[in-house]
């Protein structure tokens, strides 16, 4: 708001020193008051744009730390594993809240920015509920969502996630689903057709989810869509399974991935 005050009064500044100073024409004096304006709008812009990215990418460079941390860890672990498998969970699920917390204390640093680049508030608000909703905590998410922008597959579709956790209808989830996809490049929309589809099967709605894959697979060529359009098909409900997507499916928190004990070899001496 403060950039555009600021270019108003310039572009106003700059009419009035052609004008009335310069004893310019009032033609000229309107032309360089626009020039005037779109300079300083655009280049107060771009110098606050990147201010906002350094500090974004700050707040990210955080998280990514955490999961080299993890990555290391885990390395570590299959050289001599810890003493259980939730043992592990706990440390790694820790390791990443501490991470999370210090990020979110971080991106207070965006604030500064909201007098000078409009739409920041909903950035920040977009940031905040990621990263809240890595670490579970779905009231500070519920307060963020309708402060943020759902414009990206990830983001509409944790939206619809909560909202099948708080049982809202299929109708209004439909809506968020349709939103998502709508202008969706190819193969954008695999998240949102696999939690959208997996949420009509939990509901006991296979012709829709059955349908749902159908639409999405003009679009992509995922396999896991593929394998759960063709199970449905075939009628084996029980083969329908997401895991194939990966780590994006299981951040929803709609399932837990399924994690195998590791055998312990006996040593031999």
């Amino acid at each position: 708001m403060i950039t555009l005050i600021t270019a108003i009064v310039a572009g106003l500044g700059s009419f009035s020193a052609f004008h009335w100073a310069g004893d310019v024409g009032m033609g000229w004096s309107i032309t360089w008051a626009i020039l005037t304006f779109l300079a300083i709008q655009i280049g107060l812009g771009v110098f606050f744009m990147r201010k906002v990215k350094a500090d974004m990418l700050f707040v990210q460079s955080i998280i990514a730390e955490a999961q080299k941390g993890v990555e290391e860890k885990m390395r570590r672990w299959q050289l001599r594993p810890p003493g259980s498998i939730q043992e592990a969970q706990r440390i790694i699920q820790e390791d990443m809240r501490v991470a999370v917390k210090k990020a979110l204390v971080e991106t207070s640093r965006l604030d500064k920015y909201r007098p000078w680049v409009l739409m920041v508030a909903k950035q920040v608000a977009t940031a905040r509920m990621h990263l809240n909703w890595m670490i579970k905590d779905f009231k500070a998410v519920d307060e963020l969502m309708p402060k943020a922008f759902i414009i990206d597959p990830v983001s509409a579709s944790m939206k619809m996630a909560r909202m099948q956790m708080l049982g809202k209808s299929i109708e209004e989830i439909d809506k968020v689903y349709r939103k998502a996809v709508m202008r969706a490049r190819y193969n954008d929309n695999v998240l949102p057709a696999a939690c959208y589809s997996w949420i009509l099967v939990k509901r006991g709605d296979t012709d829709a989810a059955f349908k749902v894959l159908g639409e999405a697979l003009k679009k992509s060529d995922n396999e896991t869509l593929k394998r759960n359009h063709e199970a449905l098909m075939n009628n084996r409900v029980l083969h329908f399974n997401n895991s194939g997507i990966g780590d994006q499916w299981y951040s929803l928190h709609l399932e837990e991935p399924k994690v195998k004990a590791a055998r312990q070899r006996p040593v031999y001496r």
